[in-house]
């Protein structure tokens, strides 16, 4: 069971924005992620619990952030309610999309496993809802995922494959390298893998 600590930067000046404590592992139903992020100042700023299936699909979501509240799974596309900090006001959604996306690394991971690609895969293109902090405002983006290299590294726990993807935003074709060692984001923009007490799970 993978457990261990992201650091989460402003894309564009690099600021830190807080630190993101997680662990992961393969369950009966497929993968699940469960996490709590803290700011700088030691202020809890959300969680997210994230469950899949065997095929990758989102059975189960839960997002906290600044008192914010969503829920949701694959249903009809991708539906979700959220819920405001008052808790008196809660709206549903639904889209025809493929999965969830957000400033977690998890929605990487998730995203690879649903993927399932190969380097001799073309590009896919896949519909997400991305939730936006810092109150999770659903936003719908389409992406182009490419694996345009997967390479075995000798570990003292045996080999350890290193996927390198491309992903490019179709709506700006800003293009990023995120790099996944089974259920672990090795690096990706925004983010970065700072302590891994044990080894991945095996994709």
């Amino acid at each position: 069971m993978p457990r261990g600590r992201y650091s989460l930067h402003d894309l564009h000046d690099h600021t830190l924005l807080g630190e993101e404590h997680f662990q992961c592992a393969p369950g009966p139903s497929g993968w699940r992620y469960v996490s709590q992020t803290i700011a700088p100042s030691g202020d809890h700023l959300g969680s997210v619990d994230l469950t899949l299936d065997e095929l990758g699909r989102p059975i189960r979501l839960e997002l906290h952030a600044a008192s914010w509240q969503v829920r949701g799974a694959a249903l009809e596309g991708v539906t979700w309610v959220r819920t405001d900090p008052t808790g008196t006001h809660a709206t549903e959604g639904n889209v025809r999309a493929h999965a969830f996306t957000g400033t977690s690394p998890a929605f990487l991971v998730a995203t690879s496993r649903l993927l399932r690609l190969t380097p001799d895969s073309p590009a896919t293109r896949v519909r997400l809802v991305a939730f936006t902090d810092p109150v999770l405002a659903p936003r719908t983006v389409d992406q182009s995922w490419a694996l345009v290299n997967s390479e075995a590294h000798a570990t003292d726990n045996g080999p350890l494959t290193v996927d390198e993807y491309q992903v490019s935003a179709l709506d700006t074709g800003e293009q990023h390298t995120i790099h996944i060692a089974g259920d672990v984001v090795l690096s990706a923009p925004g983010i970065e893998l700072e302590a891994l007490e044990s080894p991945p799970s095996p994709r």
